[in-house]
């Protein structure tokens, strides 16, 4: 963080106040520093700005939400709480202070850098919670500055968090950015020595498996006005699995799939902007061609919809939406799978449609499986570790099935060398096998 950002206003903390309050007796303030902490951990993990929205978001979301009954004394000291958090920000707009804690501070300073240097959404808010651990690490703003500090910290995730090392290379890579891009330090070096961890066996889905999740995910009769509106739900998270397993798609990718992406001519699927910045096609399964056509119609009813209400285009990426200023509107870079209701878009704050979201269809995935019995740890990834697993089964080569996932190291795609049975696979038959056998 700058100097000037450091500086630029007094800084005032909640914490610090409500301590030195006189108004409360030691059992209500502790009561109050439990509910404001619960309060501020929910609005820092929305990413929620201080105040009266925030505050209505986490009374439905957290206390009157997920069915729970709450005491009435509950609730009563609980909104005592809200409204001393709420006349405190009142206070601090009147004195011109600056409410935000260290780590929220860091978090929008890398946010705002984020933005500047065109990164993603997904890795601003990887960084954005690294700084923030790392500004509670550190304690004060000359700590933050310090690449020492930085270092202790680093040292401290690799010899006390029991995290893969992609994790731990995510973290040095988040501090990299906060130093160069934020704090203005041209080469930050961290004296410190990431752990290799082993590499962890794909959870993969038999055939049957597969299938019987597919089955599971199967969606309700749309309502008539569902229907008339062009928002069917049938089939819809099944036919997304289905093209995830077919075609070997990351959840990201397959959410993220435009009109223009699938071919149905060619039989092919066009993946945009993968992981690593890069494009490749993979397959689309023959089987699929009429549902995703009827998909494609059913998403074009959405799209007319949108423009005869006037509704803002889809997102696009900041160079493309500045190059094609009226693509965000046409229908090839409509989304496959449209969200059913609009939505303010985080990033510009513009009401548009975007496409389904991906922790929703995870879940459902979830819930399929277990509704389909099956005793395995599974995520919408694990459609992808199958893809992969049964191309290699089947005798497709090691390298085109790289090609296919977008792997830039084959090390990679060997892993399902690991969990494949058959030819390419392990190919060995146990030898109890043998000895029952004879």
């Amino acid at each position: 963080m700058s100097t000037t950002e450091i500086h630029q206003k007094a800084r005032w903390c909640w914490r610090q106040d409500l301590a030195a309050f006189r108004g409360l007796t030691d059992r209500e303030r502790t009561g109050f520093l439990l509910v404001l902490e619960w309060f501020e951990n929910f609005r820092l993990r929305h990413e929620l700005p201080a105040g009266r929205e925030a505050a209505r978001a986490f009374w439905r979301g957290e206390v009157l939400g997920k069915g729970r009954q709450r005491e009435p004394w509950q609730l009563e000291q609980w909104e005592d709480a809200i409204k001393w958090y709420l006349a405190w920000l009142d206070a601090c707009a009147e004195d011109g202070a600056d409410p935000r804690s260290l780590p929220e501070r860091v978090r929008a300073a890398v946010n705002s850098a984020g933005a500047r240097r065109g990164l993603a959404r997904r890795t601003k808010q990887c960084y954005g919670g690294w700084a923030a651990r790392y500004a509670t690490f550190a304690g004060n703003e000359r700590e933050v500055l310090r690449v020492e500090t930085a270092t202790r910290f680093l040292t401290s995730v690799v010899a006390d968090e029991d995290c893969a090392y992609a994790t731990q290379k995510q973290a040095l890579n988040a501090l990299a950015f906060l130093f160069k891009q934020v704090c203005g330090v041209e080469d930050p070096v961290f004296n410190v020595k990431l752990r290799k961890t082993g590499a962890r066996v794909p959870v993969v889905l038999a055939p049957e498996e597969t299938k019987r999740v597919f089955e599971k995910l199967e969606s309700p009769e749309p309502s008539p006005e569902d229907r008339r509106k062009g928002q069917e739900q049938e089939n819809r998270y099944g036919l997304a699995a289905r093209l995830q397993y077919g075609a070997g798609l990351r959840l990201s990718e397959l959410v993220r799939l435009r009109i223009k992406d699938v071919d149905l001519q060619r039989g092919t699927v066009t993946v945009r902007l993968g992981k690593g910045g890069k494009d490749r096609q993979t397959v689309l399964p023959q089987s699929l061609r009429e549902e995703l056509a009827a998909q494609i119609d059913r998403a074009r009813v959405v799209w007319e919809n949108d423009r005869e209400a006037g509704l803002a285009g889809v997102y696009l990426p900041g160079a493309l939406a500045r190059k094609f200023r009226r693509a965000a509107e046409s229908f090839e870079w409509f989304w496959l799978f449209p969200a059913r209701q609009t939505s303010v878009d985080p990033e510009s704050g513009v009401l548009r449609r975007h496409h389904f979201h991906g922790k929703v269809y995870n879940e459902a995935i979830k819930r399929a499986a277990v509704a389909a019995g099956i005793e395995k740890r599974v995520t919408s990834h694990a459609l992808r570790h199958s893809f992969a697993t049964h191309l290699l089964e089947a005798g497709t080569d090691l390298r085109t099935i790289q090609e296919i996932l977008g792997h830039e190291d084959i090390n990679t795609t060997e892993i399902y060398l690991h969990v494949a049975t058959g030819a390419n696979g392990l190919g060995v038959m146990s030898p109890l096998d043998l000895v029952a056998g004879g």
